[in-house]
């Protein structure tokens, strides 16, 4: 397969901060020699940042590629670099085709054109032939749904009109490479859906395309595969659903166990004092990732500082974007509520196990709940762990298809010739 985009030791630095000025715009010779001695004095304090900083990938043709990250990760400084709109501090980037960008809806157009006049200027900027832009000029306008207004200026448009307009111009660029930052939240929800329409279009034509949003439902949608940016590094290459669970759990716990300080503990839980919660496999290890064909306990220890009467200690499991999949207390079972009606001070230990073929892969959140029902809520926390659940050997896994849901249950078949 052909390379399309490559990219190799990519960084990024820009200084920060602004040389001290006084009096207006200008500097006198006294503040000049007084701003030298200050900047020695400074030598030593970092004035630059990364954007992006060392950033290695190779994007086949055809391909399309996610990149995410949270605000101030680097993703649309790296689109910039992509498109040659800045150049790189450090490392170099082949591309093998034509690139067009969409990095900001309407850069170039001018309040006092028309739309039709917008639309060639527009066009242009985005580097489109005159003759390219006449052959497409009903199809963008119509695509605009703007052309009762096409002769009339843009400063009497609606933004929407004015976002509209702009999108389907640089949507109907026909580059070998196509670069495109977060375009698709334009417009009434109508319309984006029209726009992630056209995305999916430009993506199922055969062409190359870097695409940045924070819709997490179009990355999965339009990519196969994403990278997850952190602070100007890549962190993460995957398949863009596991990619996209990493990113909304970033910031959250990633171990196999988290354990509390008593800091972290606020003085209302008392007298219910969590210590840990853990992931267990069937070897007794504690682990971030367990196999979904194996059976695997979840531990909940803490400590009563004095008794506490009618209380439940439970879970709840969320797929990493924050769909729930069960809730589970340890006395659900009227068992063992009669039996744990009353518990006295000291350290304990409350344990479930998840049975075998339960969960399907991805990553998982558990929410802690210490609490005596419908009395008073001791301590609870929403994302407490995150774990991730390995597929090898579930039902299915012979066939090369994404099973959708939060379970894949191996269920008992039968078949029977009937006639």
């Amino acid at each position: 397969m052909t390379i399309a985009v490559h990219v190799e030791n990519l960084g990024k630095q820009y200084k920060i901060g602004a040389a001290p000025q006084t009096r207006g715009n200008y500097n006198t010779l006294r503040d000049t020699i007084a701003n030298a001695f200050t900047r020695r004095k400074r030598l030593e304090v970092d004035n630059t940042i990364w954007a992006v900083n060392d950033i290695s990938f190779d994007v086949e043709e055809g391909q399309v590629l996610g990149i995410i990250g949270h605000n101030g990760a680097g993703k649309s400084t790296l689109l910039k670099l992509l498109s040659r709109v800045v150049e790189p501090t450090t490392g170099m980037i082949q591309l093998r085709g034509r690139v067009g960008s969409l990095l900001e809806v309407g850069t170039g157009f001018h309040p006092e054109l028309t739309g039709r006049e917008n639309l060639y200027l527009n066009g242009a900027i985005l580097g489109m032939k005159r003759s390219e832009i006449e052959r497409k000029f009903d199809e963008i306008v119509a695509f605009s749904e703007v052309e009762k207004f096409i002769d009339t200026p843009v400063k009497r448009y609606s933004s929407g009109m004015y976002l509209r307009l702009a999108f389907a111009v640089a949507a109907h660029l026909e580059p070998e490479i196509l670069v495109v930052d977060e375009v698709l939240a334009v417009g009434d929800a109508e319309f984006q859906r029209k726009c992630i329409g056209k995305m999916n279009d430009v993506a199922e034509a055969g062409r190359t395309v870097l695409f940045v949003s924070h819709n997490m439902s179009a990355v999965l949608r339009l990519t196969d595969e994403s990278i997850v940016l952190e602070k100007g590094k890549m962190i993460m290459r995957a398949p863009s659903s596991e990619a996209v669970d990493y990113y909304l759990s970033a910031g959250h716990a990633r171990a196999g166990e988290k354990v509390w300080d008593q800091a972290d503990v606020p003085v209302t839980a008392a007298p219910f004092n969590p210590r840990a919660i853990r992931i267990v496999d069937n070897r007794g290890n504690v682990v971030e990732t367990v196999r979904s064909t194996e059976e695997f306990t979840l531990e909940f220890e803490y400590e009563l500082d004095a008794p506490i009467t009618g209380l439940r200690v439970g879970i709840y499991l969320y797929t990493a974007r924050g769909e729930p999949v069960f809730t589970s207390f340890d006395t659900d079972d009227a068992r063992m509520f009669n039996t744990h009606t009353d518990r006295a001070a000291g350290r304990y230990v409350s344990r479930c196990v998840l049975p075998p073929d339960m969960l399907n892969a991805g990553r998982y959140t558990l929410g802690v709940n210490a609490s005596a029902f419908r009395i008073r809520s001791y301590f609870s926390e929403e994302r407490a762990l995150e774990f991730n659940v390995d597929p090898a050997g579930a039902p299915g896994m012979h066939w090369a298809e994404t099973r959708q849901g939060a379970i894949r249950p191996r269920l008992d078949w039968t078949i029977d010739k009937v006639d």
